[in-house]
């Protein structure tokens, strides 16, 4: 027969029951915070496993520098080193041609896990200059006018209108096209209404029709000589052709006679 036992009796038996009590209740606080943290901890961890795997697994690697590159050349740069090219956002810019990377997020040489977006700013090109109207005004002014937008007068044309002489009857481009800043503009110039006769040059020297064009307010153009029956170094066809009316100035081309076999 096992022995009974006997509780302790008296104060000393009611302080060791205390004692006994807060040992049972630490034990069991220790248990439960156990538990609870090992919960935390698992849960954690098959989320980071299997959830979000990317932080913890992934490699890290460095951002490649792209600025400068072509789009497609950093697109295909950044792939390369484990990382995603993000949607481009294009911005103007004063010198880089359109399609080229002015900038890219995060900048080059920074560590990241592979798998990191990288988003890259795309030039669209200096800001354009739209081409003034100048039409009508005289040729000082309109050049003054496309000077100030930013723009140069690349070149001027004659031509025979019935606007007075000197005044602006069209631009190429035309008025409203966009060029980029310090682009050219083709001037065309009225060199007034037709009004000179062309006079007769056949049969007249090189020298002769020189003098017969200047004193007619005309001017000497390119010439060459063809085989003829005429005499030699003498005009046998002119454009444009005698009589018909031309500007102040207008250039008229000639051809001079030249001896078969010669």
């Amino acid at each position: 027969m096992r022995p009974r036992r006997h509780l302790p009796q008296g104060m000393a038996g009611s302080r060791m029951i205390r004692a006994l009590r807060r040992s049972l209740r630490r034990r069991r606080w220790f248990l439960y915070a156990g538990t609870f943290l090992g919960a935390a901890v698992l849960g954690y961890a098959v989320a980071a496993l299997l959830l979000f795997p990317a932080p913890i697994l992934a490699s890290r690697t460095s951002v490649p520098r792209v600025i400068g590159s072509d789009l497609q050349a950093a697109r295909e740069a950044i792939a390369r080193a484990g990382l995603k090219p993000d949607k481009a956002e294009e911005v103007r810019h004063p010198t880089l041609a359109p399609g080229t990377v002015v900038w890219q997020d995060p900048p080059p040489g920074v560590v990241v896990p592979q798998g990191t977006s990288v988003q890259l700013s795309v030039s669209t090109g200096p800001q354009r200059v739209g081409v003034p109207d100048v039409t009508g005004y005289d040729q000082s002014l309109g050049t003054e006018l496309l000077e100030a937008a930013g723009l140069r007068v690349g070149a001027i044309e004659p031509a025979q209108t019935a606007v007075p002489k000197g005044v602006i009857v069209n631009t190429r481009p035309p008025a409203g096209a966009a060029l980029v800043p310090g682009g050219r503009v083709t001037v065309v110039v009225s060199v007034g209404a037709p009004t000179i006769v062309v006079p007769d040059l056949q049969g007249l020297t090189l020298e002769e029709a020189r003098a017969a064009l200047e004193q007619a307010g005309l001017s000497l153009g390119t010439y060459f000589r063809r085989t003829s029956s005429a005499r030699a170094g003498t005009v046998i066809e002119q454009r444009p052709a005698a009589g018909t009316l031309t500007a102040p100035g207008v250039a008229v081309d000639v051809i001079l006679a030249r001896r078969g076999g010669s």
